[in-house]
């Protein structure tokens, strides 16, 4: 039978002359034979059982968990329970890492409205980010609430056109004014902007927001506490700000 020194079992595996002393020292890789002059010699099950060590290193098991596995009886009982907890941890991992990735991604798309960039900008970014998904449910609740109103009025235009009558179309106008006078309220309370140019975060006049040129993120705006005058981020009105 074939005898094999810690350097050709880690040649064969695929590993370091180190990795396999360190696996020695936790137990879990015992050398079959030990000459006189201390060499550890490793022999054909002693490989195998390197081979399914490494291997359930890549898959990502922790060396306690091997040892486990190795030291029991009947290892088909806790294969499957550790290869279960394995995967969620796995899954855990590439969601963060996924979240990680949008992050990037998020800041790759708010670098492209920033108009002078500084340190400072990252912050802006970072709270931009922060409150997007609020953003997000005021721009739900918006498109929820005008679903009715346009169902109401395209209703109220065949009516008109089939039945000749007019003062439905007349009557949804006026709702749909009413609505838009609503909707522009409750959007502009619950948005603020950040400044380019000194990074605060402020609440604008109203007129001046309603009649502004925008984009569906940025709105060129004065800001109250330099004077800069230019495009400003939105972002998510906080409640220390809903309420200035």
């Amino acid at each position: 039978m074939s005898k094999y020194t810690t350097g050709e079992i880690a040649k064969l595996c695929g590993v370091s002359v180190r990795t396999v002393q360190y696996y020695d020292t936790r137990g879990i890789l015992t050398p079959s034979e030990l000459t006189e002059g201390g060499r550890r010699l490793y022999s054909e099950d002693d490989l195998k059982r390197m081979k399914i060590i490494c291997f359930l290193r890549d898959a990502g098991i922790s060396i306690n968990s091997i040892g486990e596995l190795l030291s029991e009886d009947d290892p088909s009982s806790v294969i499957s329970v550790l290869l279960e907890q394995q995967e969620q941890l796995l899954r855990k991992e590439v969601q963060e890492r996924q979240a990680k990735l949008d992050m990037l991604d998020g800041i790759k798309k708010e670098l492209k409205g920033v108009e002078n960039f500084s340190i400072e900008s990252i912050g802006d970014i970072a709270y931009v980010m922060e409150n997007k998904k609020k953003m997000r449910q005021l721009h739900a609740i918006l498109l929820i609430t005008a679903i009715p109103i346009g169902i109401i009025q395209w209703t109220s235009i065949i009516f008109w056109i089939a039945a000749g009558i007019w003062w439905p179309f007349a009557l949804c106008i006026l709702v749909a004014i009413l609505y838009a006078t609503w909707a522009t309220n409750f959007y502009f309370k619950r948005v603020a902007y950040i400044c380019p140019q000194c990074h605060e975060v402020f609440n604008p006049n109203f007129k001046e927001a309603l009649l502004a040129r925008h984009t569906p993120t940025l709105r060129k705006l004065t800001c109250p506490c330099c004077g800069h005058k230019g495009f400003c981020v939105e972002t998510y009105r906080k409640k220390e700000n809903e309420n200035g």
